[in-house]
């Protein structure tokens, strides 16, 4: 299947699928929320945005990258988000590059964010859509980042249904310059587990599906079921 891989700043069309990546760290942290309890994501265009978000719907939380700041309840780290607890919250996000591409994109007919937590089950739901090509967004460094680079090149071996080995591709990311700022502290609002949970393939069990709600871009998670194995003695 013929998929095309594009920055943010290459968009010149609405396209008719849109996979947007971040794996360091927008879109696992996203999905770190959802486990955490989060309801929803509203995806915000600026920080002055996501907090005036919050500060109009009582109960909402605001989470940006960077270093923490007054208004916003948790910064764009995994490891800092996995011992929150979120349960029936509306989280508001806004990063440098995942949240960017979201909504170059919102106006797409399918809209999915992820990462290589979600890999596996993202690429079922596009199997399972029959959506035919898409557009990976790869969000990082005007779309050359080598960690959403890599994700999107496998989740497009993945729709394909190729038995497909994770580990160069992981490793590739792992090798990241996105990796090597991370590890070496270069980033604000850093965990020292931030990598390795970027790296946890099919972590979780959902995809992560993008709408327009009234005038909100809302990320909500989709179960999607394993693929049962072939009952012996059929084929």
């Amino acid at each position: 299947m013929d998929h095309h891989f594009v920055g943010i700043p290459g968009l010149t069309d609405v396209p008719r699928v849109a996979v947007v990546i971040d794996v360091m760290r927008a879109f696992t942290v996203a999905a770190w929320a959802f486990s955490r309890g989060v309801e929803r994501i509203v995806l915000a265009s600026t920080e002055s945005e996501a907090l005036a978000l919050k500060e109009s719907r009582p109960g909402w939380l605001a989470l940006k990258d960077g270093a923490p700041a007054a208004g916003f309840d948790a910064v764009n780290s995994p490891g800092l988000l996995r011992s929150c607890d979120f349960a029936g919250r509306t989280l508001v996000q806004k990063t440098t590059a995942g949240t960017v591409g979201a909504l170059a994109v919102a106006n797409a007919p399918l809209v999915l964010c992820a990462s290589f937590v979600v890999a596996g089950p993202t690429a079922r739901f596009l199997r399972n859509k029959d959506s035919g090509p898409v557009t990976f967004v790869v969000t990082g460094e005007g779309g050359k980042a080598d960690e959403d680079l890599a994700c999107a090149e496998y989740l497009g071996q993945c729709m394909a249904g190729d038995d497909v080995e994770a580990a160069p591709y992981l490793h590739r990311a792992r090798t990241s310059r996105a990796a090597a700022d991370l590890a070496g502290g270069l980033r604000s609002g850093y965990h020292p587990d931030d990598v390795d949970l970027c790296l946890e393939i099919d972590r979780f069990s959902f995809a992560m599906v993008a709408r327009q709600e009234e005038s909100l871009t809302v990320l909500r998670p989709v179960a999607v079921p394993d693929i049962p194995p072939p009952a012996r003695g059929s084929g």
